[in-house]
């Protein structure tokens, strides 16, 4: 098992395409960028597939039902692309999540890869009011996954997931020492309610938390015409790590990698022996909660 994990949170912008190998280009591209800078594990954002709503044609890539339906449709190649890559490259790639049917309507979904090939997907659990009452995307209905690794136990929330702490701390006491966030936010209010849930998550988790972001405009394609945040990795903070949390981020709305070095012995010993130990005293607050809360009415002089 290797120790020092050096991960790419890409901040990704959306490109218009004529071709699926226009699109390949461009991300061999990314995947050769990070792989050359050291990373071993690349996290690309959530929705990042809906650039392939332009093969379909304008009049595709603006209507919703036809743009979903069109990223679908080309899954197939994009597994063996990123199989490809990773394989080539010797690392774990977390794609582009995007829509895959699932019966009658689309799940989100986040491929996998490893040098080895497609090792699995993680399905977001809980739809934001968009992606539920506009795009009737519906949860994923297989659970939350672990990826034991050679580079460490990986766990996925995607976006809205990572807001939720109950889905987080299941992965966590089943091993995950690195969280992958996925996003897409129109707005800076969303990016930040991502990336407070993320940093929250370190916390409690003392883990490593990584935010990799949609970033700029893509007017042509509905759902994701406007697209907001930046690319960070967090950690807890506490003894060794840095004091805000924050290994590295890059500028707002700023394409490109960020890359922070993470030591799996560092956070193994921050949930032994940390200034705070959040992950292993989890569990005393259902005993702080085993008795009813009082409300305590003031008295009116």
């Amino acid at each position: 098992m290797t120790d020092t994990v050096i991960i790419a949170a890409a901040a990704y912008p959306l490109d218009w395409f004529d071709s699926f190998e226009a699109y390949a280009a461009k991300i061999t591209r990314w995947v050769c960028d990070a792989a050359g800078q050291g990373a071993t594990l690349l996290v690309f954002p959530e929705y990042g597939a809906m650039e392939l709503a332009s093969l379909g044609g304008a009049a595709v890539a603006a209507d919703l039902e036809g743009a979903l339906s069109e990223v679908a449709r080309h899954q197939p190649r994009v597994d063996a692309l990123l199989s490809a890559l990773a394989a080539e490259h010797g690392v774990y790639i977390l794609g582009a999540s995007g829509p895959v049917f699932v019966g009658n309507r689309p799940v989100n979904r986040a491929m996998f890869y490893g040098p080895e090939g497609m090792i699995g997907f993680q399905d977001k659990m809980i739809m934001t009011r968009f992606e539920r009452e506009e795009w009737f995307v519906v949860p994923g209905a297989e659970g939350l996954c672990v990826f034991d690794t050679p580079i460490g136990r990986l766990g996925v929330v995607i976006c809205y997931d990572s807001e939720f702490p109950l889905l987080s701390r299941a992965l966590v006491e089943a091993g995950v020492e690195i969280l992958l966030v996925p996003s897409t936010t129109e707005t800076e209010a969303g990016f930040t309610r991502v990336r407070v849930g993320s940093m929250a998550r370190a916390l409690e988790n003392q883990c490593v938390v990584v935010h990799a972001p949609l970033v700029g405009e893509a007017k042509w394609c509905v759902g994701v015409e406007e697209n907001n945040g930046r690319a960070s990795i967090y950690g807890p903070p506490d003894r060794g790590w840095p004091a805000n949390g924050i290994l590295a981020e890059g500028g707002f709305n700023q394409p490109g990698w960020v890359f922070a070095s993470v030591s799996r012995a560092q956070i193994a010993q921050t949930r032994a022996d940390g200034v705070v130990l959040n992950m292993t005293h989890w569990a005393e607050q259902a005993d702080r909660l085993s008795t009813p809360v009082k409300v305590i009415a003031q008295v009116k002089p």
